[in-house]
């Protein structure tokens, strides 16, 4: 008898305390209603770590009004991309409530409300780019990958952006994802010129914009297949570890960029700067040595790696001379590897060579 007392009494707590949550939402309701978003959010604050044991129809109640609340910050321009990122996860949590429970209430408005983010945060990082502010262009940019990871733009529009601002750990960080999920940019974008305005917008797909031309608001549909851009990220995210001073990563991902495009002469000149790089470490370590019979050995050994590194900038020069037989920048610097390297027939060849 006195168990079953125990588990009454247990019962009635827990509903009683999720009587007080109710109301406690319903009052930071209100207070969003009237406008003052910071006496909601306090509220919300106080009892979200009770949240978890509510029910799924009191969770959709709390996460929807708590995206509301950050979303509308954000939307005042305070600190937006923190409390856009807070407004995601909360609009993200009610979906999945919903979903795992099948009582829809918010579900539809939460979608329209992330749709709403996205649209904000990739115009916010298209105006901070032109603003000249960077990071934080990076930063919005990466935040709506991060929300939607299928649209690769976004990643690659904060890798560039961050490049632009020479944040290279922010660009290696983001160009190596680029390169992990094999991006290329390719695909095609839809185009059609708006009748009135004249400018010529992109669509989502074939079919929408198909739509808005044969609904007469549209004219003069194309479709246009950009590039591939796989070039691009390995050469850029090359370039990044050049300025950290990371050869090996550099030269990899020369390399690589090698690969994708056999005439990329920037990846040759910069193959053979990274070796002349990793020389003058070698010639660093070298000099720093003494006289002693061990440290005589170990210069010997440090010279024949030097040499072996200089000479294995040779067939990057000549592949540039190829590409570019009248670089005369890559012609001086193989004149003056073959000279170091007393290669008299390759250097007296060359030396009167048109």
């Amino acid at each position: 008898m006195k168990n079953n007392i125990k588990i009454l009494s247990f019962l009635l707590l827990i509903n009683v305390g999720v009587f007080a949550q109710k109301d406690q939402i319903k009052e930071a309701q209100s207070f969003y209603d009237k406008g003052k978003i910071e006496e909601s959010i306090t509220i919300l604050k106080k009892i979200e770590y009770l949240i978890v044991n509510a029910p799924d129809v009191t969770k959709s109640d709390f996460f929807y009004l708590k995206g509301n609340n950050y979303k509308d910050l954000a939307s005042k321009n305070i600190d937006p991309k923190n409390n856009f990122t807070i407004a995601s996860g909360a609009y993200q949590d009610v979906l999945l409530y919903e979903n795992d429970s099948r009582h829809y209430k918010y579900a539809f408005k939460a979608d329209l409300a992330l749709k709403d983010i996205k649209s904000k945060l990739v115009k916010g990082a298209i105006s901070d780019f032109k603003e000249g502010k960077y990071k934080e262009s990076a930063d919005k940019s990466y935040e709506v990958y991060l929300f939607d990871k299928k649209d690769t733009l976004n990643l690659y529009n904060a890798a560039a952006a961050s490049l632009t601002g020479k944040d290279y750990v922010s660009s290696i960080k983001y160009y190596e994802e680029l390169k992990k999920r094999n991006y290329t940019g390719t695909g095609t974008i839809f185009y059609a010129t708006h009748k009135k305005t004249k400018l010529e917008d992109a669509f989502v797909s074939l079919g929408a914009r198909d739509l808005a031309v044969s609904e007469g608001v549209y004219e003069k549909p194309r479709n246009f297949s950009p590039p591939s851009k796989r070039e691009e990220v390995l050469t850029n995210l090359a370039f990044s570890y050049l300025e950290r001073n990371d050869f090996a990563n550099a030269e990899k991902n020369y390399q690589d960029a090698l690969h994708v495009n056999p005439n990329c002469i920037n990846c040759c000149i910069n193959l053979v700067f990274v070796k002349m790089e990793l020389k003058k470490a070698l010639l660093d370590q070298m000099n720093a040595l003494g006289n002693t019979p061990k440290e005589v050995k170990q210069y010997d050994e440090l010279n024949t790696k030097k040499d072996e590194i200089v000479k294995s900038a040779i067939p990057f020069l000549k592949k540039a001379l190829i590409i570019e037989p009248g670089n005369e920048e890559a012609k001086k610097s193989l004149l003056g590897i073959y000279r170091a390297l007393e290669m008299t027939n390759e250097y007296n060849a060359l030396k009167n060579s048109k």
